[in-house]
């Protein structure tokens, strides 16, 4: 049987933020616009939540106000995306990106957890990042215990792929002098 093709209503942000004003997709919608589509996002566990949590203490108290550690939120990459990465380490701003959602040069370091997701994250999401120029980013896999580090972005995808198990120590290129223990990262269950 042939595949059939279906003609695919693709959305800009800006129609994202119209569906939001308008009631269609709520505050609690746990929804993201990737590649014109509206995602739902799985739910958060509680491994996943502490893991976020963790390395936002870690990254608070080793980089302090050399950046910005911002969780959850919004990046635009272009105007058909704006995922929702769980943390970003941002070029410090006074107005803390109050005019604007960060964009992928205001990013340092960019870090998405998964223990569900970790195909959705690692084929689209880490894709979807380098095609928007992300200089760094981290996918943590829960599932292995394991940090990716992708990096050098290209439209193609990253050209810098390593993997990081608990017994190592990650740097960032951003804070190439700062050693993070992956264990600290993802401690031993």
């Amino acid at each position: 049987m042939a595949a059939v093709e279906v003609a695919r209503r693709r959305f800009t942000v800006e129609e994202f933020y119209q569906m939001a004003r308008a009631g269609i997709l709520g505050e609690n919608d746990r929804v993201e616009l990737i590649d014109g589509e509206i995602i739902e996002m799985v739910p958060i566990g509680t491994r996943h939540a502490a893991c976020v949590r963790r390395m936002d203490r870690i990254f608070s108290t080793k980089i302090g106000n050399n950046a910005l550690v911002d969780t959850q939120n919004p990046l635009r990459l272009d105007q058909n995306s704006e995922p929702q990465p769980d943390l970003m380490l941002l070029k410090p701003r006074d107005d803390y990106y109050a005019s604007f959602h960060p964009r992928p040069e205001d990013v340092l370091l960019l870090v998405e957890v998964a223990d569900t997701s970790v195909a959705y994250d690692r084929e689209v999401k880490v894709n979807l990042y380098a095609k928007g120029g992300v200089n760094e980013v981290w996918l943590v896999n829960l599932q292995v215990q394991q940090v990716t580090a992708y990096r050098l972005p290209s439209p193609s995808g990253y050209r810098e792929i390593k993997e990081y198990g608990r017994g190592d120590h990650i740097s960032l290129l951003a804070f190439p002098g700062l050693y993070i223990p992956v264990q600290d990262i993802i401690p031993g269950d």
